[in-house]
């Protein structure tokens, strides 16, 4: 199932703007690549989102809008976030596929945007 992240998500994203039409690009230049890279500090993101560790600022503004990103496919990220939530999500899937699965049962224990975030994690745009 390939719902988040954010959705880890949620890793990309700050909270929305005042138009409301995307999240705040406050975070487009989160640096994915150094969280995706470091076993330890992806856990620790990893770990916030599911409430059972401590959270950076960056932490907690991604765990605020990760229901909503996920219920609306990201839906209100910018083409950048886009690409970093999926570098995230697909780094999580790899590197930590027991808290993934933790995730997407928070977030989706129902499974009703497994399709959606399927074919949003596949997409190229």
């Amino acid at each position: 199932m390939k719902v988040l992240v954010v959705l880890s998500v949620l890793m990309a994203v700050g909270l929305a703007r005042p138009d409301g039409d995307h999240y705040d690009s406050k975070y487009d230049d989160f640096d994915v690549q150094t969280l995706i890279d470091n076993p330890r500090l992806l856990k620790a993101y990893t770990l916030c989102l599911l409430s059972k560790g401590s959270c950076t600022a960056e932490g907690s503004s991604f765990k605020k809008i990760l229901p909503e990103a996920v219920a609306t496919t990201c839906g209100k990220c910018t083409p950048k976030q886009r690409v970093l939530v999926r570098t995230v999500i697909k780094a999580l899937q790899e590197k930590l596929p027991q808290e993934w699965q933790e995730l997407v049962k928070l977030h989706d224990p129902e499974g009703k945007y497994k399709e959606s975030f399927g074919k949003f994690l596949t997409s190229t745009d």
